[in-house]
């Protein structure tokens, strides 16, 4: 899906293992505390991205036996050879969690703060419900992936011309163009329909000023109807 591309080309770390790369960012720096009710930031294109995945982690505390989770949990599979970790999935929020060795664990597929925050209390609530002493600890939102449509066509191609410094556009590999905004430090996929995907912030409020920053550069490159076109292009008489 396009979300969980956008959560690959964010950029991550290793921080429970190298096999979860593509779900943990780099930067590792203790993030505030959540705050869902921040004032977002004043919306002058009328259009607010909607958060479509949340991928947070935390520490359980304790060394863990993935073998004995796997087979004594509900919805839990755990191949070494595959994968170094539990996959454990819950349906309320409908979410997944990587569970580690190390009692580190990621938590994917919320859709806010809160949800990431409740549905990790509550696979660590399994895992202590099989008789480890686990604790809920050093959680974090490390990665938010939202996405919005503009309801235009957009030129790729002249965008990418004119950005050349933030722009990569192959549309002989991906369909999409790929804009690395430095401030906020988000990526976003700008397809020729007009859909976004957003991807890389910490905090919502980084997914929607991003959009707000992309907006205008995004009506520059409005595709006009053929009609609109040759009637633009065509000289006064």
């Amino acid at each position: 899906s396009l979300a969980l591309l956008a959560g690959m080309l964010a950029g991550t770390s290793a921080g429970a293992s190298s096999s979860t790369t593509a779900l943990v960012p780099t930067d590792t720096a203790t993030e505030p505390a959540d705050q869902p009710t921040d004032q977002p930031p004043t919306s002058l294109s009328g259009i607010r991205p909607i958060l479509q995945n949340i991928v947070a982690t935390c520490n359980l505390g304790i060394a863990l036996d993935l073998k004995t989770i796997a087979m004594h949990a509900r919805n839990a599979e755990y191949n070494p050879k595959r994968f170094s970790a539990v996959i454990m999935r819950i349906r309320d929020p409908k979410t997944t969690a990587l569970i580690f060795k190390s009692g580190k664990m990621v938590v994917t597929g919320a859709k806010s703060e809160e949800q990431a925050r409740q549905a990790a209390r509550k696979f660590a609530r399994i895992v202590q419900k099989l008789d480890f002493p686990a604790r809920f600890t050093d959680f974090k939102i490390q990665n938010m992936v939202g996405s919005c449509d503009v309801k235009f066509p957009i030129r790729l191609e002249g965008l990418a011309y004119k950005h050349s410094h933030y722009s990569s556009y192959e549309p002989e590999l991906f369909p999409g163009l790929i804009y690395r905004m430095v401030q906020p430090k988000i990526v976003l996929l700008i397809f020729v329909s007009g859909k976004v995907v957003l991807t890389g912030g910490k905090v919502r409020n980084e997914i929607f000023s991003a959009f707000e920053q992309i907006y205008p550069v995004l009506q520059e490159f409005r595709k006009l109807p053929a009609a609109a076109a040759a009637t633009a292009l065509t000289p006064a008489t």
